[in-house]
């Protein structure tokens, strides 16, 4: 028989069942659809952490104190990290281009019956060129302000509205843990990311924060909670980063494990995308199991058509219907109402990723991989599921099938 006469034979049988075929197929949309949005959205939610994780800074490495475990097997001891050691690293490394020592914590800031405990920050003048968080309004804090003390702030986007609302704070005064502090600027808006939201943030100097704030200063020093660097350019990263570890480890006098752990920003995105990755081929892989439930849908209701069509078969056969031709009727039926759903899936699945994008910060695109993957699998499902009814009703006898008349 000629194939496109099976086709239209396919088709017209199909479509004198439309209920039955539109139930069939059901799963298979519910599949291709998941697959595609999930797939989509994970790809969207990588490119949002990769440029959320860019904006902190470009080339940036950040160095932390390390462990408990390793701080006890250090000769060192005690917080490892001063602000000695961003002040050698800013002047001894000449990959470095500009080094941002940091102290946070939680902090009540109050104005004028508003109050809202929030992130206060204690940094340098380096903070915004190391961490890419330019000034909208007013300046950021000065080396003279790190060096006297001053009680100055600039202050999130976010919490200036919060505090302040339409008023410019440029000159009034808010109060962090009960001390009056005169604010000088106002953040440009960055929003949330993996580092916190520095929207919500107020920034202090690091030396008011240690000595009135935090009660961080010492006879060692000003410790710090972290230090950001930025390296010269993206060559000079992992030079940096190995200067950097031999430089503390002199400093701290180490000759045991590191006291300290220095991260680049690579290695932070790298980690970001697997866990964003394992994550989308999950989903995907959760989303492709509505396929195989289709499949196997199309399966049991082709195994109901050949006993339905008992007599048909027996009919067709008896006036020369060959079993490759009654074979090749049944996986053509199969294999349109796979693709059929298939292409409604990936209709829903495509407007699904076009929403997702226009109403969420994610980054939802389409990618043509995941619908030809998706569609190449509905089809070969219903290559696949449809064998085993087609086999059965290739092989009744025409005989015992021409009984049923």
């Amino acid at each position: 028989m000629d194939i496109s006469e099976s086709i239209s034979m396919a088709l017209k049988t199909l479509s004198a069942n439309r209920l039955r075929s539109l139930l069939t197929v059901l799963g298979i949309i519910i599949g291709n659809a998941s697959v595609i949005a999930m797939i989509g959205v994970g790809q969207g939610a990588q490119r949002y952490t990769t440029q959320q994780l860019q904006s902190l800074g470009t080339n940036l490495l950040f160095i932390f104190p390390a462990s408990g475990d390793a701080r006890r097997g250090s000769q060192g001891g005690g917080n490892t990290l001063m602000l000695a050691d961003a002040q050698a690293i800013a002047q001894l490394i000449p990959a470095v281009k500009d080094v941002a020592p940091q102290i946070s914590g939680q902090q009540l800031v109050t104005y004028q019956g508003n109050a809202r405990r929030t992130s206060v920050i204690g940094t340098t003048s380096s903070y915004p060129t190391v961490r890419n968080a330019p000034v909208q309004d007013g300046r950021f804090l000065t080396p003279a302000d790190v060096d006297s003390n001053s009680l100055v702030v600039a202050v999130g986007a976010q919490l200036a509205q919060e505090l302040f609302g339409d008023r410019s704070p440029l000159g009034e005064s808010i109060r962090i843990n009960n001390i009056r502090f005169e604010v000088i600027g106002v953040m440009a808006a960055k929003g949330a990311s993996g580092a916190g939201n520095q929207d919500e943030a107020a920034f202090v100097p690091l030396t008011t924060m240690a000595n009135l704030l935090t009660g961080r200063s010492s006879p060692r020093g000003i410790s710090v909670n972290s230090i950001a660097v930025s390296a010269r350019d993206e060559a000079s990263v992992d030079i940096a980063q190995y200067q950097i570890t031999n430089l503390l480890r002199l400093r701290h006098q180490l000759s045991g494990p590191d006291d300290f752990t220095v991260r680049n920003q690579q290695d932070t995105l790298d980690a970001a995308n697997n866990v964003t990755g394992a994550l989308t081929i999950l989903l995907a892989s959760t989303a492709g199991i509505s396929l195989l439930v289709g499949g196997i849908g199309i399966m049991n209701i082709m195994l109901a058509s050949v006993t339905e069509r008992t007599s048909e078969i027996g009919l067709r056969k008896a006036i020369g219907a060959s079993q490759a031709d009654v074979l090749q009727q049944f996986l053509i039926e199969a294999v349109i109402l796979a693709l059929t759903g298939g292409v409604i899936g990936t209709v829903i699945g495509v407007g699904a990723v076009v929403l997702v994008g226009m109403y969420t910060p994610l980054q939802a695109t389409v990618s043509v991989e995941a619908i030809a993957l998706a569609v190449g699998v509905s089809g070969s499902i219903g290559l696949v599921f449809g064998v085993f009814p087609a086999r059965r009703a290739a092989r009744l006898d025409p005989i015992e099938a021409l009984r049923s008349l």
